[in-house]
């Protein structure tokens, strides 16, 4: 009788055993030769050195499988003991897959275009209104490339700039002021990555999410960058993140250029770069738009209405510089 351990590393335990450890449950009534004892992500195993053999390779197996999928059903179990193929279904353009199970696919032509362009450049500006899919696409592609080990990390950032609130004003230290603006990305994080893992890759720092304030002197290796909310980047700042870029490392940059909260006095950075790096090789420009938006049906009709209070406003401050003009000519 021999003795092994085996550690899970690349799942969440609490999905691999199942609900009230069915799935351990299961695997060991498929090996009764074998003593199977699960503690945390790790698994003993004594007995039959040959059928323990097996045993290794249908948890390596069921392992691949519950972390690309985030879900581990029985059949699955059976066919994989088995030696068969699990049938899954086949669900299009699937960027990865939820907590849930469920898959997240691109819902727009330019969402779909955004994930194509990902594998062709390795920098990508995406613009577009609020719900369009702009930084949850962004994050998943992340997501997808970490969990198939091209990269070694994910680095989320956001420029912290107030929309009516200071900073200072806020309670706690500087993470408890920042968290706020950063809640959005770890919204995403948390809809494909299950909590323990996810908890997990943050303490060890292989996802990181900052303000942008903290890119400063950093050079971003075997990474997946995203920097959400760009149009709030000054010109300075958006072109110090973007000189972070290392080897083997891809950036994202997301905005919505009709949110803009710098003060008036100051230029968006995102303007500014999308004029400056036109035409630059390697760099993948997508400009969503409305019937991208992915929330609410109500979310595209707020952004029409907008447009149309936007496009009066200019009209009539156009009309009104015409008779002011005429007027002077007349005097």
């Amino acid at each position: 009788m021999i003795e092994k351990h085996i550690v899970l590393e690349d799942i969440d335990p609490v999905i691999f055993y199942g609900v009230n450890n069915a799935n351990i449950q299961m695997i060991k009534a498929l090996y009764p030769k074998l003593r199977i004892v699960a503690r945390g992500n790790a698994i003993k195993v004594m007995g039959d050195e040959e059928e323990m053999c097996a045993f290794e390779g249908s948890i390596l197996a069921l392992e691949k499988h519950c972390a690309q999928y985030n879900s581990l059903k029985e059949e699955v179990i059976l066919d994989i003991v088995k030696g068969k193929t699990p049938q899954v279904e086949k669900t299009g353009d699937v960027i990865v897959y939820s907590v849930t199970g469920k898959p997240i696919t691109p819902r727009s032509a330019n969402q779909l275009k955004l994930v194509q362009e990902y594998e062709k450049n390795d920098m990508l500006i995406a613009t577009g209104p609020a719900g369009s899919g702009k930084t949850y696409t962004a994050i998943a592609l992340a997501v997808r490339s970490l969990k198939n080990k091209e990269i070694k990390k994910i680095i989320l950032s956001r420029p912290a700039v107030e929309a009516g609130e200071k900073l200072g004003f806020l309670p706690g230290d500087m993470k408890d002021k920042t968290d706020p603006y950063l809640q959005p990305l770890y919204d995403a994080l948390q809809d494909m990555i299950p909590a323990a893992k996810l908890k997990e890759y943050m303490e060890l720092n292989v996802i990181q999410i900052a303000p942008l304030a903290f890119m400063r002197g950093r050079t971003l290796n075997d990474a997946v960058v995203i920097l959400d909310e760009a149009q709030n980047t000054t010109t300075q700042q958006i072109k110090m993140f973007l000189t972070r870029m290392g080897t083997n490392t891809k950036m994202i940059v997301t905005g919505d250029m009709t949110q803009i909260d710098l003060p008036a006095s100051q230029t968006s950075g995102l303007v500014q770069a999308l004029k400056i790096l036109k035409g630059v090789k390697g760099i993948s420009f997508i400009e969503m738009n409305k019937r991208d938006i992915v929330r609410h049906k109500l979310v595209t009709r707020i952004v029409e209405a907008y447009e149309k209070y936007d496009e009066k406003l200019h009209t009539t401050a156009k009309e009104r510089k015409t008779t002011d003009t005429a007027s002077k000519k007349d005097k």
